[in-house]
């Protein structure tokens, strides 16, 4: 990869990110968009309410020489809130009340206030004047919420330019785009921001190595991978790879993905960026299907999943939980004879729970989810891990017993995901 690209550090900063409390949508979704901007993403740094831990971790970023600096959170009206004023110090500048800035919050506090009208207003115009602090001659960014943000070019020559962003996403991410606009966004990245491909795949039904494999074949046979920057990942049950090249390097990828294609060809389902849930809901809809779900193991998941799209009431009827035996009796109408003869966790009980959820709530497709999800619960026959899946459309089905890895949490979501596939598999003309 190009070396004369501008390259760019980002801070998350919070104690609760730090210690997982609450987990990072700031720096993965940043670094989806200095990507997209040709800027070379070079390090995230996660700190803590503490300014000198911020003030590290800023003069670690410039001395790698990064031309900008983008930091998260911080940005509110507790004591706990330090960024702006560490941000002006490490950029030699005076940090100043910004009276018209204080004057478009309090007029925001305002309206959100209202509400309250037993509120200390003293305390509420202490935290306002907080938020109006600036440093001298930044580029302020409107507010979305009560936090302006700012992009602020260092006094000194050679230090990055450093863009500062409120914490919760909902703020930052329509902040973003008015920072990228300012003259000093601009200024900092000049001419060295390059352009860049990319292209996601996604597999399903190989493990990681297997990718490890092919990245050996396809250098082996010539394809000069150093000039490619390749990710991969296992996410969710599924392989990602996820490829970066620089226009004139297309032939390089081209080689590349013709080795992938040979060697995966039966597993990989995306190669535009869609995901299994994606592909899921446009076959249903398209063809004007209903689905439901029974689960067990799951408890709800698979049909959360699928409710998790916007519109997805034109497809999905509902899910049953049935996590008792009782209870895949009464409410999917298991034959407890069945259940009896071949326990809870086999694919007969999954089976009937497709077509028991279909039956029950009058949809056309049904999944059924049988299984042992850990961490206690299993036995030699069926240990943890065992689950047992059904999916019916009409008089076709596809029913399968899988041994899946991971803890109970990564059992239930791999569950949903091998669910989401079979669906699409049956709809797709698969079937026993």
């Amino acid at each position: 990869m190009s070396g004369l690209n501008a390259r760019a550090g980002i801070v998350v900063t919070g104690t609760e990110v730090l210690t997982g409390r609450v987990a990072d949508a700031n720096g993965p979704w940043l670094s989806e968009r200095l990507t997209e901007l040709g800027i070379d993403h070079a390090h995230t740094i996660v700190v803590g309410d503490r300014p000198d831990d911020l003030r590290a971790a800023l003069e670690f970023l410039a001395r790698l020489g990064v031309e900008l600096i983008v930091t998260s959170g911080g940005l509110g009206p507790t004591e706990d809130d330090l960024t702006a004023s560490v941000v002006a110090e490490f950029s030699g500048r005076d940090f100043e009340l910004d009276e018209r800035l204080e004057a478009r919050i309090a007029t925001i506090l305002e309206k959100l206030t209202a509400r309250w009208p037993d509120l200390d207003l003293e305390a509420v115009a202490h935290g306002n004047r907080k938020q109006a602090m600036v440093p001298d001659q930044a580029a302020v960014l409107e507010p979305v919420g009560t936090a302006p943000g700012f992009v602020v070019t260092p006094a000194e020559v050679g230090k990055p330019t450093v863009v500062v962003l409120p914490g919760p996403p909902g703020e930052l991410r329509p902040m973003w785009k008015a920072a990228v606009a300012t003259d000093e966004f601009r200024a900092a990245v000049g001419g060295l921001a390059t352009e860049y491909r990319s292209q996601q795949l996604l597999m399903f039904g190989i493990p990681e190595s297997e990718i490890a494999e092919t990245l050996r074949v396809a250098r082996a046979r010539g394809v000069d991978l150093d000039a490619l920057e390749v990710t991969t990942c296992l996410r969710r049950g599924e392989v990602e790879v996820v490829t970066r090249w620089e226009p004139p390097l297309q032939p390089v990828y081209d080689a590349f993905l013709a080795v992938i294609r040979e060697r995966h060809a039966d597993t990989i389902f995306s190669d535009d960026g869609t995901s299994i849930d994606d592909q899921v809901a446009a076959l249903l809809s398209s063809r004007a299907l209903t689905i439901a779900t029974a689960e067990s193991c799951t408890g709800g998941l698979l049909a959360g999943r699928l409710t998790e799209r916007a519109g997805s009431s034109a497809y999905v009827l509902g899910g049953l939980v049935v996590y008792a035996n009782e209870a895949k009796t009464a409410l999917a109408g298991v034959d407890a004879s069945l259940i009896e003869a071949h326990g809870a966790v086999s694919t007969e009980v999954a089976f009937a729970l497709a077509r028991g959820a279909a039956a029950a709530l009058g949809a056309d497709v049904g999944v059924g989810i049988t299984g042992v999800a850990g961490p206690g619960g299993g036995t030699e026959e069926k240990p943890v891990g065992t689950v047992c899946f059904s999916v019916c459309h009409g008089d076709a089905s596809l029913t399968r017993r899988l041994q899946l890895p991971g803890s109970r949490a990564d059992v239930r979501d791999r569950s949903t995901t091998v669910a989401l596939h079979m669906v699409r598999r049956l709809l797709l003309g698969e079937h026993d």
